[in-house]
């Protein structure tokens, strides 16, 4: 491909590439940090939630609160990302989340409930932004490799992801040494490797890629129209803007979120109920994070090259997999369950690429971020419900009743994408 003159081409493709590039390797090293902040309130929320309270129902309770967190630090990290760039936005995100789980740690030591409910809706600033940094990495991706940038985002999530659960017992261990609670152990973590995601954003995501990317399309629309041409790079030019677009990539990506939330929040707490131990309790989950990012590096590959419209289908089918096998699993079979967790991760990762890429695919640079902030608060919005639910389904009926509601859930993606493959109108 022939680099554009400077007279049509201010920038050049190959500035650009260079840019993405930076602007992956910054996002890549953040993730690792963010990965690990993430796993704390997974792994071990709904333990800590019973040994303050009391009870299975509130098991389900952090996951809610720390999930409702992140839908107000989604909209305030798109909305900060939109009008001052994503490197603030993101960064800010980051540190309000480890502030969350420091605090989180302290009400446990103080036992102060409401301080611990409030710590957990504040943790969620961080679960927010490790998702939101997913689209950084696709502003100055050409259109054509918009999935695969979101997956080497996503994938280096994995690092500390994985680690974070498989620290359970050193944690908790290193916890007790410092004279708090053993299950505060991973919020410990949480609170430093947020921070430091947010300090490597900070410092180091510089240029900014939302802000570059609006001056290099304004750069080439100028340019364009002064050679009497029009713009040439359509990686940067603002998409054909289409709600359709927006409300099935949002519907695929709550559907999987609620699904996913509602059966892995309860299943530490069915583990201890059939004597697994912490460990074994942070090695499925450990699995099952894993499950959730490490597959990135080819689903966004096939989401680009089969379509965004097959993976998504594909989500569908393998969380109803992983329903029904997490609801026939003998609770005394780790293999069975770390299976059925296993599934339930690589669905998710399959409905949140394919949905994430539709979203970027359906809006413009002017209010892209603003729009995708909105479309996160919606799935930190679902997955609150379904952590919250997933307590009291299990309490009123059983673990096996809720693991195949959420499967079953996942088929309501089927008529969602009919409806996207109907002919779309014109455009007037």
């Amino acid at each position: 491909m022939t680099p554009a003159s400077p007279a049509t081409d201010p920038i050049g493709a190959e500035e650009q590439r260079r840019l993405y590039r930076r602007t992956l390797t910054v996002v890549v090293i953040s993730q690792v940090f963010g990965g690990a902040g993430l796993a704390a309130g997974v792994t071990v929320g709904g333990l800590l939630a019973q040994d303050l309270v009391g009870g299975e129902s509130v098991a389900g309770l952090p996951a809610a609160l720390f999930t409702l967190g992140s839908a107000l630090a989604a909209f305030t990290v798109g909305r900060v990302s939109q009008r001052s760039g994503r490197r603030l936005g993101l960064a800010g995100g980051f540190l309000v989340g480890a502030v969350g789980a420091a605090f989180i740690v302290l009400a446990a030591v103080l036992e102060n409930l409401p301080l611990f409910f409030v710590a957990l809706f504040v943790y969620g600033g961080g679960t927010a932004t490790n998702l939101q940094a997913r689209y950084a990495g696709t502003d100055l991706a050409p259109a054509q490799s918009r999935g695969t940038a979101v997956s080497i985002a996503m994938v280096s999530t994995t690092f500390g992801a994985v680690a974070g659960p498989n620290l359970v017992d050193p944690l908790g261990d290193l916890a007790r040494a410092l004279g708090v609670p053993a299950l505060t152990g991973p919020f410990l973590l949480a609170a430093v490797a947020y921070g430091l995601a947010g300090l490597v954003l900070l410092v180091f995501l510089r240029p900014d890629p939302l802000l570059t990317a609006r001056r290099i399309a304004d750069e080439r629309s100028r340019a364009a129209l002064a050679a009497g041409g029009e713009g040439s790079d359509a990686a940067l030019e603002p998409a054909a803007g289409s709600s359709r677009g927006v409300a099935v990539g949002a519907t695929i990506m709550v559907l999987t979120q609620v699904s996913m939330v509602a059966i892995m929040t309860m299943t530490p707490v069915h583990m201890r109920h059939h004597d697994h131990s912490l460990g074994d309790v942070g090695f499925v989950i450990g699995l099952h994070v894993g499950a959730m990012f490490l597959p990135s590096l080819v689903t966004g590959p096939l989401v680009d090259r089969i379509g965004r419209v097959p993976m998504a289908a594909a989500s569908g089918v393998t969380l109803l997999a992983a329903g029904v096998l997490a609801a026939l699993a003998p609770g005394d079979s780790m293999p069975l369950i770390a299976a059925a967790l296993v599934l339930l991760g690589l669905g998710w990762n399959f409905g949140l690429i394919a949905g994430t890429a539709l979203i970027v695919d359906a809006t413009t640079l002017e209010t892209r971020a603003k729009t995708q902030g909105a479309v996160d608060v919606l799935i930190a919005l679902s997955g609150a419900g379904g952590g919250a639910l997933s307590g009291m389904v299990v309490g009123a009926s059983s673990f096996a009743t809720l693991a195949l509601g959420g499967g079953l859930l996942a088929l309501l993606l089927v008529p969602a994408l009919v409806w996207y493959q109907r002919p779309h109108p014109a455009v007037s």
